[in-house]
């Protein structure tokens, strides 16, 4: 029997089994883009999941573990009587200002905020630490000024608070004790929160 007739014979079996052979190749091929949609997808999610640091401090906003950033020391993991090497080295980036007295570095968290901390020296040896925050965002000031008191509440009980300004004593019963001072110093138009910690005399 011809090819040709064997179809005019079967022509509706071929038109059948060339309907069901090009569906599942379809099939197939749909399987397939799936399988690999969803692999992407994963991976994609993996990605964004390994490049998202943990966060430092749960619970207050994200811009302390920016401007705090380690649950060490007193500042930064950074100490009183710590050395102007020690600082470099944790700072990791360089300062703006440097010369044997003093460290002055400066930071942007955004647009509209940032921040400069200055490390006193004596002797190549911490004696004071300046923060500085300012923004347009009273808001967002205000904000940050609360969870600052909180943690430092947590870290050293018993603070002192009057008007906005709050000392905090740090190191109880150690021979050289310090303290921190936080103080709200915003106007009507702009954001001021500033922090000393310094020796207790």
């Amino acid at each position: 029997m011809s090819v040709y007739a064997f179809f005019l014979k079967y022509k509706f079996e071929v038109l059948i089994f060339i309907l069901l052979y090009t569906r599942h190749l379809n099939m197939r091929l749909c399987f397939k883009i799936f399988i690999l949609s969803y692999s992407f997808s994963l991976l994609f999610i993996s990605c964004n999941q390994k490049t998202e640091s943990p966060r430092i401090f749960e619970g207050y906003h994200h811009y302390l573990d920016e401007i705090i950033i380690s649950k060490k020391g007193a500042f930064r993991g950074i100490d009183l009587n710590n050395n102007s090497a020690f600082i470099k080295k944790t700072e990791k980036v360089p300062p703006i200002e440097s010369s044997p007295e003093q460290l002055y570095f400066e930071y942007a968290l955004d647009s509209a905020m940032n921040y400069s901390i200055q490390y006193s020296l004596n002797h190549d040896s911490l004696e004071e630490i300046s923060l500085q925050i300012n923004s347009n965002d009273l808001e967002l000031v205000s904000y940050l000024f609360c969870d600052l008191k909180d943690f430092y509440a947590n870290k050293l009980p018993n603070p002192i608070e009057d008007k906005g300004h709050v000392v905090y004593n740090g190191n109880e019963g150690s021979a050289k004790p310090y303290n921190i001072s936080l103080s709200d110093n915003s106007s009507t138009s702009k954001g001021v929160i500033n922090m000393v910690i310094y020796r207790d005399k």
